[in-house]
């Protein structure tokens, strides 16, 4: 045993794929149904549906006609749709190709 080990414990960190799936939010920010892993927090994907909600509002404030969002990140693509002061948010994994 060595010295950091006696006085630091060390978990090993495992590799989990990104998650894939939906889920559809109300106007209050409440996750209504999900098709998303378990493993994925629910406070993640209020944390997303909120943002989203968020973004469709200040585009009705600034009556922008807005009724779908996708946003590109390096592991993931992110989907939302509008539907009527709700939201339907779809993450998928992006892929190397």
């Amino acid at each position: 045993m060595g010295f950091r080990n006696f006085f630091f414990k060390f978990s090993k960190s495992r590799l989990t794929r990104l998650p894939s799936g939906s889920f559809t939010m109300d106007r209050q920010g409440r996750v209504i149904s999900t098709t998303l892993p378990q493993f994925l927090p629910a406070s993640h994907m209020q944390k997303m549906g909120r943002q989203v909600l968020a973004f469709f509002r200040a585009a009705e404030t600034a009556r922008m006609s807005l009724s779908e969002m996708v946003v590109y990140y390096s592991a993931m693509k992110l989907t939302a749709g509008e539907l009527r002061g709700e939201a339907i948010v779809f993450d998928a994994p992006q892929t190397l190709t």
